[in-house]
């Protein structure tokens, strides 16, 4: 009995000494994987831009999987000097640690007393970690920034600018410094200006149009945005001349939808168990506004080069059935189904009547268009486009170079068109303008032409 006492005591002192080591070891290595982990918190700036204006917006989020996030800090360093931007501690709540934050960092130069020129964002974070005397891991990570807070100066160079109701205008500029964006705001659209013409590259070119919509008391102004995001706004003489346009009634007749709604809704029209008349209306509405904006995603690509010369062709021996800016009502069974505003002018000759090109240019699209059935979209440069509609053939190609007079296909009845001619527009940039100052030599002259002339003669 004696004996077995010893070897049990043995055994107890064995498995204490076993159990003693394991846990020393254990703690050991927690120390060394948890407590005093190596690895450094995940710094990830979102920055799109170096340049920092009078007020810019950052996003910065900061990881760490281990022991947690003990505190970031930003500053801006310039000249020797550094500005505090950011300095926030992530307290434990509860033994619960941040492991992630996303933070918004809004940083104002004017305020921090930072000077205009280059400098330097640095950001630092730290975790729980015991390493470094239970200063945590740390993470550095720093970008060269440019602190502009100065807005772009604007000097209008065009003068004067007399602009129709749902007509264009030109306005010429200078900028004082390089800006991704600048050009004419009438009302609530945008027109950009382009440089590329002038030897001068801070000179810009920025065709715009007032809509049918817009007359006297639409305010137009030039804006430009800076790198920074420092805008600009400068006023610039102009005079709209209201204008007044007819109204027309379109009567619609069953033979008519029997013809023209099957031809359009293939693949476009999607009204199970709708009327025909109610699948007019909703192409009429519908598919206008998408062709719309194809024309305009089209104008979008426009190249910054003039490939236009003199006033625009007209279809020869054509003679004038629908007008520019009609408010027109769509009637059927003397009931109205519809209203909307014609973009173009319609031109009827003998059917099937060969197209010209209006003018020098490129073709940007050749196809069906919706309610314009089979239409030729010709880029004549700066946002300037012409449009030719209801086509019954197209002879040329996207990409194709024409010239003035050049045939591009043949009149027709496609699309939502009555009966054989040409839908003819003019689209300048995101807006259909009136085709008769485009075919005028005298309105050419006065209000393009002059202008980029004696700029060329101040500036050249």
């Amino acid at each position: 009995m004696r004996n077995l006492l010893k070897v049990n005591r043995k055994t107890i002192r064995a498995w204490g000494i076993s159990f003693g080591v394991l846990l020393l070891a254990v703690t050991g290595l927690w120390l060394v994987l948890v407590y005093f982990e190596g690895e450094e918190p995940i710094l990830q700036l979102s920055l799109t831009s170096p340049y920092i204006g009078s007020s810019r917006a950052i996003s910065l989020h900061v990881s760490d999987q281990k022991s947690g996030i003990r505190s970031v800090w930003v500053a801006l360093t310039k000249d020797g000097k550094e500005f505090v931007v950011l300095d926030r501690r992530f307290e434990r709540t509860s033994g619960i640690r941040a492991h992630d934050a996303s933070l918004d960092i809004r940083i104002d130069p004017v305020k921090l007393g930072v000077s205009d020129g280059p400098a330097l964002l640095r950001m630092v974070a730290r975790d729980y970690s015991g390493r470094r005397w239970w200063h945590g891991n740390i993470t550095y990570l720093e970008k060269e920034v440019f602190i502009d807070t100065r807005p772009p100066g604007i000097s209008v160079l065009s003068r004067p600018h007399y602009v129709n109701q749902g007509g264009a205008g030109l306005v010429i500029y200078r900028l004082t410094e390089k800006c991704p964006q600048s050009g004419v705001k009438v009302g609530d659209r945008f027109f950009p200006g382009h440089n590329g013409y002038f030897d001068d590259h801070k000179i810009f070119m920025s065709f715009f149009a007032l809509g049918v919509d817009q007359g006297p008391g639409t305010r137009m102004v030039l804006s430009a945005t800076d790198p920074a995001d420092n805008l600009s706004e400068t006023d610039f003489h102009y005079s709209i001349r209201r204008k007044t346009f007819k109204k027309d009634v379109i009567n619609i007749t069953d033979g008519f939808l029997q013809r023209k709604v099957p031809e359009i809704s293939t693949g476009s029209i999607t009204l199970p168990g709708a009327s025909i008349l109610d699948q007019f209306v909703w192409a009429n509405r519908n598919l206008r506004r998408e062709d719309y904006r194809k024309v305009t995603e089209i104008a979008g690509r426009s190249k910054a080069v003039m490939h236009w010369k003199g006033a625009f062709l007209r279809l020869p021996k054509s003679a004038r059935k629908a007008g520019f800016g009609e408010s027109r009502q769509y009637r059927y069974k003397g009931r109205v189904v519809d209203r909307q505003i014609h973009r173009g002018i319609d031109l009827a000759s003998v059917p099937r009547s060969q197209v010209p090109a209006a003018n020098y240019g490129q073709v940007v699209y050749a196809g069906l268009l919706g309610i314009y059935g089979k239409t030729v979209v010709i880029d004549h440069g700066f946002g300037l486009l012409s449009t030719y509609s209801h086509l019954s053939r197209i002879d040329v190609k996207v990409n194709q170079m024409v010239s003035k007079g050049d045939i591009i296909g043949r009149t027709g009845s496609t699309g939502l068109a009555g009966g054989d001619h040409l839908h003819f527009g003019v689209f300048v940039h995101s807006t259909f303008v009136n085709p008769l100052e485009w075919w005028d030599a005298a309105w050419l002259k006065n209000n393009i032409m002059a202008k980029i002339e004696a700029v060329q003669a101040r500036w050249h």
